[in-house]
């Protein structure tokens, strides 16, 4: 099941633009391990849904996940061969905004290999450089 808001106050919203560094959600706080982003942008539920169902496979059972990201923002695409004009487009899908710095994955409960292993292929899902992180480190 993928991610996206049960409601919305508003349907679409603007493009709006990443600038800055994540103040918030930048230190671990539930893993032992983690997965911090180094670039800024978008991330779309159907690359949150991969990277964690990497992390599933990977490291089975007994390792507790989380994500620490949600994809609340709506994306409008208008059909392909479309005149300008004509208003804004309909819903594709939903995104969350990442600034650099911010954690999405958590991961504990497993071995620090099968951890890094994990968020290593979890990272290969995404469209940012990523950096594995862990509690030793900070």
């Amino acid at each position: 099941m993928l991610l996206q808001p049960k409601k919305t106050k508003y349907r679409k919203m603007h493009k709006g633009r990443v600038r800055g560094v994540a103040t918030r959600g930048n230190t671990l706080a539930f893993g032992d391990y983690g997965l911090k982003v180094l670039e800024g942008g978008w991330i779309t539920s159907q690359q949150i849904e991969a990277g964690r169902v990497a992390i599933v496979r990977t490291a089975r059972k007994g390792a507790k996940i989380w994500i620490r990201i949600f994809p609340d923002k709506p994306i409008t695409k208008k059909p392909a061969e479309t005149r300008m004009g004509k208003g804004k487009g309909p819903v594709e899908g939903y995104v969350a905004v990442v600034k650099p710095g911010k954690i999405i994955y958590e991961i504990s409960g497993v071995p620090k290999e099968v951890a890094m292993e994990a968020l290593r292929l979890a990272a290969a899902k995404l469209p940012f450089k990523c950096k594995i992180v862990s509690r030793e480190e900070l």
